[in-house]
């Protein structure tokens, strides 16, 4: 698959205490995500936060959370993302998603190594 150009960005954002069919809420998102085919995901997961509660989520030893903020971040183009998007919407009971538009200057894959001659280094 192959992205250049315009695309679209979608950020959603969720606790990590959030679960969907018996599972953490970001694993079944990026499941999802893949299974439609979408170009990729990550998952990032905050060290502090708050939302529209404005209830304190922090990672501090102090006041220690089991529930983080988590961040995904999905890039594909426009219209694969939205065709998606309805059920990702289902699936975020507390949360929020956001979209941007993103230009794409690069998506590549690595290199497979086992075909390609080993490269010297000129450290």
């Amino acid at each position: 698959m192959r992205i250049d150009g315009p695309a679209l960005l979608a950020r959603i954002y969720i606790g990590e205490s959030d679960h969907w069919e018996g599972k953490p809420l970001y694993e079944a998102i990026v499941m999802r995500l893949r299974e439609r085919g979408v170009a990729g995901a990550t998952v990032l997961r905050g060290i502090e936060g708050y939302g529209r509660a404005a209830r304190l989520h922090t990672a501090h030893v102090l006041r220690l959370s089991d529930d983080l903020p988590i961040l995904i971040e999905v890039v594909d183009r426009e219209d694969r993302l939205r065709a998606v998007l309805p059920e990702i919407d289902a699936m975020v009971e507390g949360g929020l998603i956001t979209l941007e538009p993103v230009e794409v200057a690069a998506y590549r894959s690595p290199a497979k190594e086992s075909n390609s001659p080993a490269k010297e280094s000129n450290a």
